[in-house]
């Protein structure tokens, strides 16, 4: 086990399925100690947390830190696709619901990372919000989707800022096309994601959630402790294009 995290106590919200699952499993190869909190945590063992509750979102964090003493480490991969559909075609009820979701649990769960990075004695910590390649370009049939994670990008930039002199750095990842339950329910299965992934993807297939892991956990270490701000494609070069 690599042991550069050791010592670290890190909370991976929408952790039991996913690229959240293969986060928080990596996370612990690192040597952290990792709870997983997700709406529905399953044999994870962890919290169940519905994120676009403040309160329920603030109780996650305190209780993470009153049973670990402090929070080094905050991953927030809970999120929904939404129904395709055109602008002109998508209900308002549904507009809603990805951006709670995907927008609003996101500022939720950070505003009450960083106040308990704030807090404690010495403040710091890593924060790292997956947003998503489509956060970065337009995408027919899923506005919501796409304005849901280019508000993503916008809540991470500003809030390394905020505390860029706290110890604390904010960061994003924007997967591309990855081979996840919420995607293979999206497209169809198996199938339909390799259809997508020969579409959208550069390299003509689909990531694993291991593959996004990696660089949610490299934004992480210490080795990255000069990042912040940042937003890291995974995407096989899609935004490259």
């Amino acid at each position: 086990m690599d042991e550069s995290l050791k010592g670290r106590v890190a909370l991976v919200v929408g952790g039991a399925s996913g690229i959240g699952r293969a986060t928080a499993s990596l996370l612990g190869d690192h040597g952290a100690d990792v709870v997983v909190a997700d709406l529905e945590p399953g044999d994870s063992g962890g919290l169940a947390l519905d994120a676009t509750d403040p309160s329920a979102v603030a109780a996650a964090v305190a209780s993470v830190a009153s049973s670990h003493g402090r929070l080094d480490i905050a991953v927030n991969s809970a999120g929904v696709s939404g129904t395709y559909a055109s602008i002109a075609e998508t209900s308002v009820d549904e507009w809603r619901r990805v951006l709670d979701v995907n927008l609003t649990s996101v500022f939720l769960c950070v505003q009450a990372e960083l106040r308990q990075m704030l807090a404690q004695d010495p403040p710091g910590g890593a924060i790292v919000n997956v947003a998503s390649a489509a956060g970065a370009m337009g995408v027919p049939g899923l506005a919501h989707y796409s304005a849901s994670k280019h508000g993503v990008i916008g809540l991470t930039k500003t809030a390394a800022l905020e505390v860029v002199r706290k110890n604390i750095r904010v960061n994003a990842v924007l997967p591309g096309t990855v081979r996840t339950p919420m995607l293979q329910a999206f497209a169809g299965g198996d199938e339909g994601v390799d259809a997508m992934a020969k579409v959208s993807s550069p390299m003509a297939r689909a990531a694993d959630p291991s593959e996004i892991a990696a660089a949610i956990v490299f934004l992480c270490l210490p080795t990255s402790s000069y990042i912040t701000g940042a937003l890291l494609p995974v995407d096989a070069g899609s935004l490259a294009t």
